[in-house]
């Protein structure tokens, strides 16, 4: 299955270009009556050429060339969703963005509220529930605001999330978390180092809280996920996921980082959750693929040489960003993932 999935993404890498010439990119803030205003970033086809700047340049880390707040070429397009994970940023697959703008798509990502690394919040203060609601926050404001995308196909919507990101695009599809019987049996099926992540992020805090994380979170309009290494996936209970009607490709990282490094970096191997997920899901739309040298943060912006070292001089332990398995080249990995999804898109969101 991997092999053919690889092969169909090479020829839709060849035969499935945009007709426009350049990708634009504007930001935007959804207010909330209820204190959870929500910065989204939208980068969509243009036929402006103007010169484009490098979105998300830093010392660290790679940008891709954009034409900031040009006027959108027109629709309609099909809409994917980005959801980042865990103290992420809609920066984290800016690359993944371009590259499915290049083929057609408008995409749009949010900075999830409590869980963004520009508004990270204390587990009393997280509401993990609504961060499926973003994405359909996201989707409200893109269908009725023509003049930002230049027009959406309502019934080509897809949803793409890394880590936590993941988590959110299945729930999103469906899947319900069960976060009474993730706190009961942690330790014995998640380790430590996974309750401590819970723990952060709020999960079984209360009854409340509980139960919101354990009610339908889904979004019709919803009519294809993938999954970039996600975590928690085991919390998702068997016959939620069994009962998901769109179609899911689910990414594993193909190796898992060695504990130590883990340990120092406060982070859990997510590579177990994929193939929970890849095991519950309708195995008739479910595809599964670990993509040899990738590790969890794989999935992220390309790292600059040298980026592992300023990036461990100011934030010891988070140099773990830039760290790809053994002899691995981050390009190559994002380009067999990038391919993949597009053959996936083609297929699952069909043109009229």
């Amino acid at each position: 299955m991997l092999k053919f999935m690889l092969f169909i993404a090479l020829l839709v890498s060849f035969t499935a270009q945009s007709a426009f010439a350049a990708v634009g990119f504007r930001e935007m803030t959804l207010p909330d009556k209820q204190g959870r205003p929500m910065h989204v970033s939208i980068w969509y086809p243009t036929d402006n050429d103007r010169k484009p700047v490098l979105l998300g340049e830093t010392p660290a880390f790679r940008g891709q060339p954009v034409v900031k707040d040009a006027e959108a070429g027109t629709g309609p397009h099909p809409l994917v969703l980005l959801s980042h994970g865990y103290g992420g940023s809609w920066r984290n697959l800016a690359w993944l963005a371009s590259e499915l703008v290049n083929k057609g798509y408008v995409v749009a990502a949010p900075d999830h509220p409590g869980t963004t690394a520009f508004d990270m919040r204390p587990p009393e203060a997280v509401f993990l529930w609504k961060r499926p609601r973003d994405l359909s926050r996201v989707i409200d404001a893109l269908l009725s605001r023509r003049e930002l995308t230049g027009g959406i196909a309502s019934d080509r919507i897809a949803a793409i999330g890394h880590s936590l990101g993941g988590w959110t695009v299945i729930e999103l599809a469906g899947s319900r978390f069960d976060a009474k019987d993730v706190v009961k049996n942690c330790v014995t099926q998640f380790g430590s180092l996974y309750c401590k992540i819970f723990k952060a992020l709020g999960v079984g805090r209360d009854a409340a809280s509980t139960l919101a994380m354990g009610a339908d979170l889904s979004d019709r309009r919803i009519r294809a996920v993938v999954t970039l290494d996600l975590g928690p996936g085991r919390g998702l209970t068997p016959q939620s996921l069994a009962s998901v009607r769109v179609p899911a490709l689910v990414f594993g990282a193909a190796e898992d980082v060695d504990k130590e490094t883990a340990a120092k970096a406060d982070i859990a191997a997510t590579n177990k959750d994929s193939a929970y997920l890849a095991q519950y899901l309708p195995s008739a739309t479910t595809s599964y693929a670990l993509v040899p040298g990738s590790l969890h943060f794989s999935f992220m912006q390309p790292c600059k040489p040298g980026a592992a070292a300023l990036i461990e001089e100011e934030a010891p332990g988070e140099s773990i960003v830039c760290k790809d398995g053994q002899g691995a080249d981050r390009n190559a990995i994002h380009r067999q993932v990038a391919d993949m999804i597009v053959a996936f898109l083609q297929r699952t969101l069909p043109a009229r």
